[in-house]
Order: structure tokens, then C-alpha cells, then sequence
């Protein structure tokens, strides 16, 4: 499963970085995925941050 974040809708909470910082950076006050981590959409820490991000900018897809 893949996992981006919407910067249209993030509004840098961090709170993806913080669940899982080897997935998420926060960068110019955004969160984004680390290059390299797309494909960690499947990891628990990850869709916690999702479901938990108050922006709902992290997304997960198939």
C-alpha cells in the first residue's frame, strides 16, 4: 500500500513525524513522506498516522 501526504490539506500538525519518523519528515512547515518509504502503507505506525491526522492529509492507496 502506498502513503503521501496532501499538501493541499496538510497544515503541519507533525503529528505523522511523530508517529512514525522513519516514514514522515516535516519539511517547510509540512509533513512528507521520507524518499524511499511510498511503499510503507502497510506499516501500523503508519496508518495510525493517518488515521489520527487531524488534516486527514496523509493518504493511503492501494
Amino acid at each position: 500500500m502506498k502513503v503521501s501526504v496532501d499538501r493541499a490539506v496538510c497544515y503541519g500538525s507533525a503529528e505523522c513525524a511523530h508517529r512514525a519518523p522513519s516514514v514522515f519528515a516535516f519539511e517547510d512547515g509540512y509533513g512528507v513522506v521520507v524518499p524511499g518509504r511510498e511503499d510503507a502503507g502497510d506499516d501500523p505506525s503508519v496508518r495510525e498516522a493517518a488515521e489520527r491526522c487531524p488534516s486527514q492529509a496523509v493518504v493511503l492507496t492501494e
